[in-house]
């Protein structure tokens, strides 16, 4: 796939921009988004990644177009279970819900940011090492064992790390606006919010270590690599505020990206057999009998992964929640309607006979 300079450039440029927008159409006046606008911008963003997408299929050939858009489903995946955490976040700092978009446009602007990072030096790695995916795959393999069996029961905010911010700097217990730091009585004190900004970034640069080696299972160029995670990322915001009450009814999420994580682990494992140039395995040659799984089957995988996770989440939460709230036969309903219609003809017979008793 051949990427010119300046098609680099454009593609920052524009990506620049649209978070600037976002900024100051959306985010610099703090309030808390619609339903129906956050609705509108995050299907815009989906239909605008999708187009892009298609764009790479006519223009680069449709491997690359497969290639970006597994990528980006599993870049998107990635990013909601990010989104759960940013809620724990949140909620143990109590940010007030119109401040959250806020809390939310600077960690997303981070997140870009860090994987740019890590993109940019894992196709420096890639293209100089070969063995550099046998790493790869083994970290995706004990990632996909923690995300399946580690879950999200601490909370970033009561950490270590924090606990160590906390020591060191000054802190307000209370928050002031938006405001990032608050100067009381000569001294500069930072608030809750950028206590907020500082966990969500330590999170960002967390989720980067599974995000850069999970697309580069799927792709090598770091064109298609970026932006899937510019697509990705983008609309986020508006996600949160939309799905926010579905995230907590999403329990397999963790484990559907398990599966994905190990089903890319193993991928990266086979195709570094294939490429092989370790000395001590099969004497540095590569092991051409070892399958390649084409980029179609990834993408088919990964896709149905996430849809039978989602439903497998839906369909339990459900049950659970009829479970714990079970409807009352309409029988029951009825003659519990009888019963309150006498009850209310008694108050209204006792109330008679008081009257008269008084006059």
């Amino acid at each position: 796939m051949q990427v010119t300079p300046l098609i680099w450039l454009i593609t920052i440029g524009v990506t620049i921009l649209f978070f600037v927008y976002e900024f100051f159409a959306h985010v610099r006046k703090p309030h808390e988004p619609g339903i129906a606008e956050s609705a509108r911008w995050s299907a815009f963003y989906i239909i605008l990644a999708v187009l892009f997408g298609v764009g790479i299929g006519v223009v680069s050939g449709w491997t690359f177009g497969g290639e970006y858009f597994a990528g980006y489903l599993t870049e998107k995946a990635l990013s909601i279970d990010n989104l759960f955490v940013f809620l724990i976040v949140m909620t143990g700092f109590a940010v007030p819900k119109m401040y959250q978009q806020k809390v939310l446009m600077i960690g997303i602007i981070i997140a870009l940011i860090l994987r740019g990072a890590f993109i940019a030096i894992g196709a420096g790695l890639i293209e100089n090492f070969s063995w550099i995916f046998y790493i790869f795959g083994a970290l995706l393999l004990v990632l996909a064992y923690r995300q399946a069996f580690g879950g999200h029961d601490s909370n970033p905010a009561n950490g270590k790390f924090m606990g160590l911010v906390r020591r060191v700097l000054p802190v307000t217990n209370e928050y002031h606006g938006d405001r990032l730091t608050v100067k009381k009585g000569g001294t500069r004190f930072i608030t809750p919010m950028l206590l907020t900004i500082i966990a969500i970034g330590f999170v960002d640069l967390i989720f980067a270590v599974d995000s850069i080696p999970a697309i580069y299972g799927l792709t090598s160029e770091a064109y298609i690599v970026f932006t899937a995670n510019a697509f990705a990322l983008m609309g986020l915001r508006q996600l949160f505020f939309l799905i926010g009450g579905l995230l907590e009814r999403l329990i397999y999420l963790a484990q559907g990206l398990a599966v994905i994580l190990a089903f890319i682990g193993v991928k990266l494992v086979f195709h570094a057999l294939h490429v092989n140039e370790l000395p001590f395995i099969n004497g540095g040659e590569p092991l051409l009998w070892v399958p390649e799984i084409p980029i179609g089957f990834s993408l088919l995988f990964i896709g149905s992964t996430i849809a039978v996770a989602t439903l497998a989440s839906l369909l339990k939460t459900r049950r659970t929640a009829e479970r714990d709230n079970p409807r009352l036969p309409d029988g029951a309903a009825a003659v519990d309607g009888v019963a309150v219609g006498e009850a209310l003809e008694s108050a209204e017979h006792d109330g008679d006979q008081t009257s008269s008793g008084r006059s």
